[in-house]
C-alpha cells in the first residue's frame, strides 16, 4: 500500500496547490489554537468550502488544534470543534491532553492524531496515546531510521513522519525561547523564531541553534518500508508553490518518476544552505546546521513563475466508470461509478432518428470520455446503443456534466456525527497547605543537608546518595528525561536499581515517561515537560493515576489559581528554566566535550548568556537567568507544592537557595519572574 502524501495548506491557494498536484491529504488550521497562527489559515466558512473542496476529490483533511488552551479558551475551542466536526473534519492533530479529550467529550467517533508538539519518541509513549484515544502519532524530526522501525514494530498505531521542511532545533513541544525572550509561545502558535538569530559559542557570533531543512524526498521507499503510513511535508507558513513543488516531488518519488526539473526547483523555492537527512541517518553534527543566504532567497524568485503552473488545471485523480444507454422510445441516461459511489443522469429528451449518420458505441465512448476540466478521468466506458440512433452532441455533454457533479457530490458527502454537549465546569482547587519539592539536574548538587517533602533526583543518582535522602525524612522521586528515544529500556532497568534504593516514585517528563515508570513498578508524577496547562489536562492526569502534576511555566498566575480538579498541583518557584532540549549539541559545533567540560554557554546579538548542559544523548539550554517568586509566596494560589528546580548551581548554592525559600529570601544573584506575570501570547 503506498503512503498517504500529507501536504500543508496555510491558505486556500496552497490546498488548491497541494490537491492538484496529488496529495492525499492535507493539513489546515482555523484561525485559534493552531501551531501556525501567523498563517493565513481558514475562517469558519473557508473551512468549510476547504473541506467540501478536497472531499469531493478524495482528499482527506486533518485539523490542527496543536496548542495548549487555557481554560477561558475551551468554550471558543468547543465552538470551533462542533463547526470542524459538521463541516466533515477526517481528523484533529492535537498536543494538549486537556483538549484532546475535550474533541471525544464533544464528538465521540472524531479522529485523534497525536501531534509531533507531545513529544512522544518512544513505543512506551505511543502504548499511552493509544490508551487515550488517539488513532495516529506524528513522530518526531529527531528519531532515526531505526527507531522508528523499533516503533513501529511494537504497535498497531498509524505513524507520521516528517520527509520534508524545516527542522526546530528543540524537541518539539518543549520549546519555551520564543516565549521566555519574546513572549511569543510557540506551544500556543506564535513562535517567533529566535533560534534563527546569530547564538555564539562562548562569546558571539555563529548561527548555533539554525538547522537546514530536512529532506528525505528520495528515501521516501525507506521511510515507508520503516512502517510509515503519511509523509509529512511541513511549511504552513510558506508559498503555493513550494507546497506544489514538494507534493510533486514526493508523488514522483513514489511512483518511480525522475524529475530533476522537479527537484532542482524544490532546492531553490526554499532551503538553508540546502538541506539535511541527519537525524534520519543518526549522523548529527556540523553538516547539520545552515541560514537562509541571500543566495537562498536569489534563487527562489527564479523558480516561482514556473511552479505556479504545476497547479494551473485541475487534475484528474478519480478514475470512473461508465454506462450510457440509448434506446428507442426510452429517455437516455448515463450511469457513472466511482468505488462504492455510483450515479445517473437522464436526459429529457427521446433519442431522434439518424437522418444520415448513426452514434456508434465507439463515438459514442469518446464523446463521454471527455472530463477535462474535472478531477475525473474515464476507465471503462460501456454503451448499450440501437441501431439507427442519434443524438446532439450538446445532450451528451449534459449528461456528462449532470452524472459527474452528481458524482461528485456523493463523493464529497460525510456522515453525519453525533455532537453533544460537554460540560466543562469546575469547582476551583483549594490548596491545604505547601509542600517542598526540590529537583536536582546533578547528583553532586546534592548534600547530606537537603531536606523537603520530596527530593527528584536524576537517573545517574548513587544509591548511597538515595538512601541518605530517605534517612533524612524525604520522599525521593527519580526523573525520567524528557528524551527518550532509544534509551526505554536502560531507563526502567535504572529506575529498578534506584526503586531497590529507596526511590518511591517517578517524574515523568513527557508521555513515554509514564509507561516507562509502570514497566518498573512505580507510581509516576508528571513533570517539566508534560506541559499541564488547564483544568482539563490535570484531570486526564488524575485518569492516568498521576500523584500530582506541575503546571507549565507558561501559564499566567491568575490562571494557575483558578484551575480545578482534584490532583495536587505545583509550580516552579525558582530555577532556570529550559528553553530547549536538543539532540544535536549547538557547543559541538565549535568545541569537542572535552573542550567543553560541560561549563559552555550561548551567546546571543545582546551579549546574553545562556547555559548549556548536555544529559542522556541531549542538550539543556537554559534561561540566562533563574526564575525566583518564592519571595512573593502569596503571588500564585490554590497550588500544593513549590518546586525548586536546580540546573547549573553548585552543591553550596543549592544549599543556600534552599535556606532563602525557607526565609523567604530573595537570592543575591539577579532573577526573572519568569512567564506568571507576563501575559505570554
Amino acid at each position: 500500500m503506498k503512503p498517504e502524501i500529507l501536504a500543508p495548506a496555510g491558505s486556500f491557494e496552497s490546498l488548491v496547490a497541494a490537491v492538484r498536484c496529488g496529495a492525499d491529504a492535507v493539513y489546515l488550521g482555523g484561525k485559534s489554537f493552531n501551531a501556525r497562527r501567523n498563517a493565513s489559515n481558514f475562517t469558519d466558512d473557508e473551512l468549510k468550502s476547504a473541506i467540501d473542496y478536497c472531499h469531493k476529490r478524495n482528499v482527506k483533511v486533518y485539523i490542527t488544534l496543536n496548542t495548549l488552551a487555557s481554560d477561558t479558551e475551551f468554550e471558543d475551542a468547543g465552538f470551533d470543534i462542533r463547526s470542524m466536526c459538521d463541516a466533515g473534519a477526517d481528523a484533529f492533530i492535537v498536543q494538549d491532553l486537556g483538549l484532546a479529550s475535550f474533541i471525544k467529550k464533544i464528538c465521540p467517533s472524531a479522529v485523534l492524531h497525536a501531534s509531533t508538539q507531545m513529544s512522544v519518541q518512544s513505543a512506551e509513549g505511543i502504548k499511552v496515546l493509544k490508551e487515550l484515544g488517539f488513532s495516529r502519532a506524528v513522530l518526531p524530526r529527531e528519531l532515526s531510521a531505526e527507531e522508528i522501525r523499533n516503533i513501529s514494530a511494537s504497535t498497531d498505531m498509524e505513524l507520521e513522519y516528517f520527509v520534508h521542511g524545516a527542522l526546530c532545533m528543540c524537541l518539539s513541544g518543549q520549546c519555551l525561547m520564543s516565549s521566555v525572550i519574546g513572549g511569543r509561545s510557540g506551544n500556543r502558535g506564535l513562535c517567533a523564531q529566535p533560534c534563527r538569530l546569530p547564538f555564539g559559542v562562548n562569546s558571539k557570533g555563529g548561527n548555533n541553534l539554525s538547522l537546514k531543512d530536512l529532506s528525505l524526498i528520495d528515501r521516501i521507499g525507506e521511510i515507508a518500508e520503516a512502517g510509515v503510513c503519511s509523509l509529512k511535508i511541513e511549511g504552513r507558513m510558506k508559498r503555493p508553490e513550494y507546497v506544489a513543488a514538494a507534493v510533486t516531488a514526493c508523488r514522483n518519488s513514489i511512483n518511480n518518476v525522475r524529475d530533476k526539473r522537479i527537484t532542482s526547483a524544490l532546492g531553490a523555492v526554499f532551503s538553508r544552505s540546502g538541506f539535511t537527512s541527519g537525524y534520519f541517518d543518526g549522523k548529527l553534527g556540523k553538516d547539520m546546521f545552515g541560514i537562509r543566504t541571500k543566495e537562498n532567497v536569489e534563487s527562489s524568485a527564479s523558480v516561482l513563475n514556473e511552479l505556479s503552473h504545476l497547479y494551473d488545471n485541475e487534475n484528474p485523480l478519480l478514475e470512473v466508470d461508465m454506462f450510457f444507454s440509448l434506446k428507442k422510445d426510452a429517455y437516455p441516461f448515463l450511469r457513472v461509478r466511482w468505488g462504492q459511489f455510483e450515479t445517473t443522469a437522464a436526459a429529457g429528451v427521446l433519442p431522434a432518428k439518424a437522418l444520415n449518420k448513426e452514434i456508434t458505441p465507439e463515438e459514442a465512448s469518446a464523446r463521454l470520455s471527455k472530463c477535462g476540466g474535472t478531477q475525473f478521468f474515464a476507465g471503462k466506458v460501456e454503451c448499450d446503443i440501437d441501431s439507427g440512433l442519434n443524438i446532439p452532441a450538446s445532450v451528451m455533454n449534459s449528461l456528462r456534466r449532470d452524472a459527474l457533479t452528481g458524482l461528485e457530490n456523493l463523493i464529497g458527502e460525510r456522515e453525519q456525527r453525533e455532537i453533544r454537549a460537554a460540560d466543562i465546569s469546575h469547582s476551583k482547587h483549594i490548596s491545604e497547605g505547601r509542600k517542598l519539592h526540590i529537583r536536582f539536574f546533578d547528583a553532586d548538587q546534592i548534600s547530606v543537608e537537603v531536606s523537603a517533602d520530596r527530593v527528584i533526583v536524576p537517573l545517574e543518582t548513587p544509591s548511597d546518595k538515595v538512601r541518605m535522602l530517605c534517612e533524612n525524612g524525604c520522599e525521593v522521586a527519580a526523573e525520567i528525561p524528557v528524551n527518550v528515544f532509544s534509551c526505554s529500556e536502560e531507563y526502567v532497568s535504572k529506575l529498578i536499581e534506584l526503586k531497590e534504593a529507596g526511590v518511591s516514585l517517578a517524574w515523568a517528563c513527557n508521555i513515554d515517561g509514564i509507561e516507562i515508570a509502570r514497566r518498573a513498578g512505580l507510581p509516576f508524577a508528571s513533570g517539566f515537560g508534560m506541559n499541564i496547562y488547564n483544568s482539563q489536562s490535570l484531570k486526564v492526569m488524575d485518569e492516568l493515576d498521576a500523584e500530582d502534576c506541575l503546571i507549565s511555566c507558561e501559564a499566567a498566575a491568575g490562571s494557575i489559581s483558578k484551575l480545578g480538579g482534584e490532583i495536587g498541583r505545583g509550580v516552579m518557584v525558582y530555577g532556570r528554566i529550559p528553553l530547549m532540549v536538543t539532540r544535536n549539541c549547538p557547543v559541538r559545533n565549535k568545541l569537542s566535550c572535552k573542550e567543553c567540560g560541560r561549563n559552555s554557554v550561548l551567546v546571543d546579538r545582546m551579549d546574553v548568556r545562556f547555559p548549556v548542559r548536555c544529559r542522556n544523548g541531549c542538550s539543556f539550554i537554559f534561561n540566562s537567568l533563574p526564575l525566583c517568586v518564592y519571595d512573593k509566596p502569596d503571588c500564585i494560589e490554590n497550588v500544593d507544592y513549590d518546586l525548586i528546580y536546580f540546573t547549573v548551581e553548585t552543591a553550596s548554592e543549592c544549599t543556600d537557595i534552599i535556606d532563602g525559600y525557607r526565609s523567604r529570601r530573595k537570592p543575591d544573584c539577579e532573577c526573572t519572574r519568569g512567564l506568571y506575570f507576563r501575559n505570554v501570547l
